[in-house]
């Protein structure tokens, strides 16, 4: 056991070793059961169209973005919606608001209204998407 704990030790990556200007998180994915219902919830409440894409049993559609931080839909095996675990907060815009206010209509639910976290932090809210995967939203107002 000590000599596993001595090799994680000697093989960590220390935060010097990722630049400053670049986020921990690379990408993600949220799972979806029905894939075109969870496609056309994202599309509805942040009023974008994802390009999909199909390949080696896996149904993917992709966030757009200009970033380094991206993510997909992915349905396929191993995909399994959840409302536990690891919370994704996704990108509001300005005003999380207006997204805020498409969840229900596209069928999904909302968990906590919008919240100020203070002033520099900005403003956060709680839902659970079409498929049953419990997200956030993020905005500065």
């Amino acid at each position: 056991m000590n000599a596993q704990i001595e090799e994680l030790k000697t093989n960590e990556i220390k935060a010097d070793d990722i630049k400053m200007n670049e986020s921990f998180i690379s990408w993600f994915e949220i799972p979806a059961l029905n894939f075109d219902r969870a496609v056309n919830f994202y599309n509805a409440i942040f009023q974008i169209q994802m390009q999909t894409n199909y390949m080696n049993g896996y149904s993917m559609a992709f966030f757009p973005g200009k970033k380094e931080v991206s993510g997909a839909i992915i349905c396929g095996e191993g995909a399994v919606p959840s409302d536990k675990g690891l919370l994704i907060y996704l990108n509001g815009g300005d005003d999380l608001e207006p997204v805020l206010n498409r969840i229900e209509c596209a069928g999904g639910r909302v968990l906590l209204a919008k919240q100020r976290i203070n002033e520099s932090a900005g403003c956060f809210a709680l839902f659970v998407d079409s498929e049953g995967n419990k997200m956030a939203l993020h905005s500065k107002n």
